[in-house]
């Protein structure tokens, strides 16, 4: 009886108390508020996590053998529900949301919240999550591309169609960038695999650090930039209380929902972790060029205070779920 107890014990304290990357992954997020980085250390900072997203692609794809990656485009039936999940799910939960809780939210954050619904999933993030939680990466990595092409055009005719307005014209560079980013170098990877695979396998540390260091930078920048352009000045205590709870709820629901949606397709353990990922993550390097196109001036700001309010526990609560996952199913 005693030696039980002490498990549930053990297994409540792992529950509660977060692992070392959380409170590095938070206290990131309290320096960002008091010293964001701004002028040219931005622009240094943005090029070191442009060239450690590159760095990740690449050696996810040196590390992936071409028969997990050939399988992946093969995960037909996952890639659609991805996307719909994406484009059509997620947007709907928070058109009604937004809808039940619009007494209580904002009106002015209500065009933001339907703006981050519509977005894309995350590029490196979303890989780094399930790479996090030893899920299906060549799937996250197709998947992932996949919804940052699509969203170029998706997003805003989906929040056109939320917002019951027209979208305004997309520059469609948008998708060469993701292709340098995000395809060549996962396909350079691929392509010098016999040179570097076996390394690369032999040092799994230098993955996993990887994955982190691009989080970690991503939510610096991120951060820096909406504190420099004074997008969080006007924003009050309670209103950014009403908008953090609507956020959480519909994170949440997110989270919920994916996990029934992968039971209802009976997706395996990796393409369900790819399925969650994907599903519950938006993109900030998307939904910021692309807002500033939608709506030029000083209401573009006030577009992208959701996602900036999403964006934190999102990516917390994912790091936590990811960490915990992959302790699960690490090897003893």
């Amino acid at each position: 009886m005693t030696l039980r107890y002490g498990q549930v014990m053990r297994r409540a304290a792992d529950i509660i108390i977060p692992d070392r990357f959380i409170i590095v992954l938070l206290a990131m997020v309290g320096v960002t508020a008091f010293l964001p980085a701004t002028g040219r250390a931005l622009e240094l900072l943005a090029t070191i996590s442009t060239i450690c997203i590159v760095t990740l692609f690449f050696v996810h794809g040196a590390r992936l053998s071409r028969s997990a990656v050939i399988g992946g485009f093969t995960r037909i039936r996952l890639h659609c529900v991805i996307i719909a999940f994406t484009f059509l799910i997620f947007p709907l939960l928070g058109l009604a949301l937004t809808t039940i809780a619009a007494p209580f939210i904002d009106e002015a954050f209500i065009p933001g919240t339907l703006f981050l619904c519509a977005l894309p999933t995350t590029v490196a993030s979303s890989i780094a999550m399930v790479s996090m939680a030893r899920g299906n990466v060549a799937a996250s990595v197709i998947a992932a591309a996949f919804s940052s092409m699509l969203g170029v055009v998706l997003t805003p005719l989906m929040f056109a169609a939320l917002l019951s307005t027209s979208g305004a014209p997309i520059d469609l560079s948008g998708i060469g960038k993701v292709v340098m980013i995000l395809a060549v170098p996962f396909a350079i990877g691929q392509l010098c695999r016999p040179l570097v695979g076996a390394w690369i396998e032999a040092h799994p540390a230098i993955g996993r650090s990887l994955d982190r260091l691009t989080i970690l930078l991503a939510i610096y920048v991120a951060l820096s930039a909406a504190v420099g352009g004074g997008l969080l000045a006007g924003l009050g205590l309670n209103r950014f209380l009403l908008l953090l709870a609507a956020m959480l709820v519909l994170l949440l629901l997110v989270i919920v929902t994916a996990m029934l949606v992968a039971r209802l397709f009976r997706f395996d353990y990796g393409d369900g972790t790819a399925l969650l990922f994907a599903a519950m993550q938006k993109s900030v390097i998307s939904g910021t060029p692309m807002a500033r196109v939608l709506f030029p001036g000083a209401e573009a700001g006030l577009i992208i205070v959701p996602l900036l309010v999403y964006y934190v526990p999102m990516m917390t609560v994912s790091a936590i779920m990811a960490a915990r996952l992959g302790a699960q199913r690490a090897p003893d």
